[in-house]
């Protein structure tokens, strides 16, 4: 079974550009990875796709100076400039923007497919209601919202803010707003993005920055729904070739690994769409 991946959580960035314990992370977690991210190019990355068995990944900025880095949409906007496997998101710390709003509607009318919102590394609540106009704008516009769920080991990380259920609050505020909860609530909430997921019908899980080795353990559901789980690595925090090899060896339905590894994301970013 030859299936080409795509990889919903890459991190854009060059390592000058993130807080040492970041990239020591990067050094222990993936070395094999380390030195690409130190010249890393379009071109480079693109190749490295190629290698791993990804045919596109969702790339992410970051603005959280104090906490991890300070890499913005427009970087990444030119990042993935010129290709279709490399997919842009915005990200909006709503801590440091001076017109949120304004800023979105600019990076979606640049080419943005989706926003990222960091509350664990931004420090504020997603439920906080300078968010709520971006969650408007992304349901009329039609893009998905990520949010990061679960712990961070990061110095300055508030990890309050990365309970599931608050994410369960605004999906029922925004019932045609696509939502997907990275980590799947790391740490210490793994039954409750599961259940979540579960009872909500616009809200799913990418796997990343998880073993996907103890994927079955952590969601003891996922054959179940399957349909409500992407994959993504956290690159480059972990390799996507032995990521997508984990799963491909768990004890789940050949449609189950398709549908995480493939289909899920291609409905969720509509690929078919994509210019």
């Amino acid at each position: 079974m030859n299936i080409k991946a795509i990889d919903f959580h890459v991190h854009f960035g060059k390592p000058h550009q993130w807080k040492p314990w970041v990239t020591q992370w990067w050094k222990r977690m993936n070395p094999e990875d380390y030195p690409l991210i130190e010249n890393l190019t379009r071109e480079s990355f693109l190749s490295h796709l190629d290698k791993e068995g990804v045919e596109y990944a969702v790339i992410l900025p970051e603005r959280a100076p104090h906490i991890t880095c300070d890499v913005t949409t427009e970087e990444v906007l030119e990042f993935c400039r010129g290709t279709k496997r490399l997919v842009p998101f915005s990200n909006i710390n709503i801590n440091i923007s001076s017109c949120p709003y304004r800023e979105l509607e600019e990076h979606i009318d640049r080419g943005v497919k989706g926003l990222k919102v960091h509350p664990v590394h931004e420090r504020f609540s997603p439920l906080d209601k300078r968010c709520y106009p971006l969650y408007y704008i992304c349901e009329k516009r039609g893009i998905p919202v990520m949010f990061h769920t679960g712990s961070s080991i990061f110095p300055g990380a508030s990890n309050r803010f990365g309970d599931p259920k608050l994410i369960d609050e605004i999906a029922s505020d925004f019932p045609d707003l696509t939502i997907v909860m990275s980590h799947g609530g790391r740490g210490f909430w793994y039954k409750d993005a599961q259940f979540v997921v579960r009872i909500r019908k616009n809200v799913y899980i990418d796997v990343s920055g998880l073993p996907p080795h103890k994927l079955l353990d952590y969601f003891p559901e996922l054959e179940r729904l399957k349909d409500k789980f992407v994959f993504g690595t956290d690159w480059p925090g972990a390799s996507m070739r032995k990521s997508i090899e984990a799963i491909m060896s768990l004890s789940i339905s050949s449609s189950a690994k398709e549908a995480i590894l493939r289909k899920n994301a291609e409905k969720i970013l509509k690929l078919d769409n994509i210019s």
